[in-house]
């Protein structure tokens, strides 16, 4: 073990701090490749100032795994103001150490195998309902529909409300979340302003539902009424205002990186029609009229390969802060305390000695004889790693492999000629246009 004063004599990772105040921020939010020129410069751990902090970045599966493996030890979860204040306290994404741990365990029991299972009947008739409209539609700009299908499915399993983004809670959330990550300046007319406003709303609309359930003795069957009824070891229960903060946090985790996911599924499959070809193929020999249940889903082994080549392509969420709490050593530099820390999914998965080729997009390099993310641990990370890593990700999961599924048996896409397919990729990625398609069943 390094002692304090061996670590305090360390140099600090190479890199630029930019302009006085800002930094490096404004490069930071404009420049899509600003991580890799640093990288090219000064290797895979540098350092920047961005979001007022000095801020070290620092790539790669081991990276990671020093992050992951040392959470409540040398570091804890950071999040800019604006997201900190939006989410609110209670917010299992802003909590940390002994009370974060408590609550996630409550929390976790809406994603067990048997809650997940009880989910997919929705899921599936809400895929259904949304595969009719897109038929009728015919041509349409498809990333806003997916948007407004994977809210009505996380605002109907958690606070079961039918139809959620054709309402005003679908206005209210999208204000909201337009300012999750924006100058935290609380004035009427601001971004944040009017997402604080939002927040406001949607709680007390949240109250409400929950209000009313527990009056009704609470018997739907669904994520809201398992976090009622939910207990730690101690007995105890989510206090009301708590229950309002942690279901918010859910319906953003639960709706926005899976858009995104979906989104870049469908437009990387339709790209590569001999993937769609083999997706096709799978399902017809296991049975096109086959029901969805978690055992048959497992079965899809090859549709479950183009969901991970997607998410390791484009994971919807490109790497996350931390705040140094304890000045360490990381590859022989000094990781200096009060500083932040940005972790990096994106460029991780896309590590040319783990992922030959890695711009190339290639389900086959995760069928079960190459596995290439098997060689490394924490070299495929697109739910985070750790104490913290992404609470619902069997539930997205699930989601998106009933969507693929049943979207690969009965219908086909094309592309629209004349978009901009480029990924804008803030808060999430989603291509430029919007995934302009021609959507129509398959006769």
């Amino acid at each position: 073990m390094t002692n304090k004063n061996t670590i305090n004599s360390l140099p600090l990772p190479p890199g630029d701090f930019g302009l006085p105040l800002i930094g490096e921020s404004l490069d930071f939010l404009r420049d899509p490749n600003f991580t890799k020129k640093r990288q090219e410069k000064y290797g895979s751990v540098f350092k920047t100032h961005i979001f007022g902090q000095p801020t070290i970045i620092a790539s790669g599966a081991d990276a990671n795994k020093y992050i992951f493996t040392n959470e409540n030890k040398y570091f804890t979860n950071n999040w800019p103001k604006s997201t900190k204040e939006l989410l609110g306290a209670a917010s299992l994404s802003v909590q940390v150490g002994a009370e974060h741990q408590k609550r996630r365990k409550i929390l976790s029991q809406a994603f067990q195998p048997r809650a997940l299972s009880s989910y997919i009947s929705t899921i599936e008739a809400n895929t259904y309902k949304y595969f009719e409209h897109w038929e009728n539609l015919g041509n349409f700009a498809w990333y806003p529909e997916i948007k407004n299908y994977t809210l009505d499915i996380a605002c109907k399993l958690l606070v079961g409300t039918e139809s959620a983004s054709q309402t005003q809670l679908g206005d209210l959330y999208t204000t909201w979340v337009n300012g999750l990550f924006s100058l935290g300046i609380k004035l009427p007319w601001t971004t944040f302003g009017k997402a604080w406003e939002s927040r406001q709303l949607l709680l007390q609309k949240i109250e409400k539902i929950i209000q009313e359930r527990i009056s009704s003795n609470n018997s739907q069957a669904d994520a809201l009424g398992l976090l009622i009824q939910a207990e730690d070891e101690e007995g105890n229960r989510l206090s009301i205002e708590e229950l309002k903060d942690q279901i918010l946090t859910l319906i953003f985790a639960g709706h926005e990186t899976l858009t995104s996911a979906i989104a870049c599924f469908c437009l990387l499959v339709v790209q590569h029609p001999q993937v769609l070809a083999s997706i096709r193929q799978e399902q017809e020999e296991l049975g096109l009229n086959m029901p969805i249940t978690l055992e048959n889903l497992k079965q899809m082994t090859y549709l479950e390969q183009v969901l991970k080549e997607t998410l390791r392509l484009i994971p919807p969420v490109g790497g996350g802060f931390r705040k140094v709490t304890e000045t360490c050593e990381f590859n022989g530099y000094q990781i200096p305390q009060g500083w932040s820390l940005l972790y990096q999914i994106g460029y991780t998965h896309k590590d040319i000695n783990i992922y030959p080729q890695p711009e190339q997009f290639d389900p086959e390099r995760f069928n079960f004889a190459n596995a290439e993310e098997k060689s490394k641990a924490f070299s495929f990370v697109p739910f985070g790693g750790g104490l913290r890593e992404c609470i619902g990700k069997e539930f997205a999961k699930l989601e998106i492999k009933i969507f693929a599924a049943l979207l690969a048996r009965n219908y086909q896409w094309e592309l629209i000629p004349q978009q901009n397919l480029d990924l804008v990729m803030v808060p999430t990625p989603r291509p430029k246009d919007g995934l302009k398609v021609n959507f129509h069943r398959i006769h």
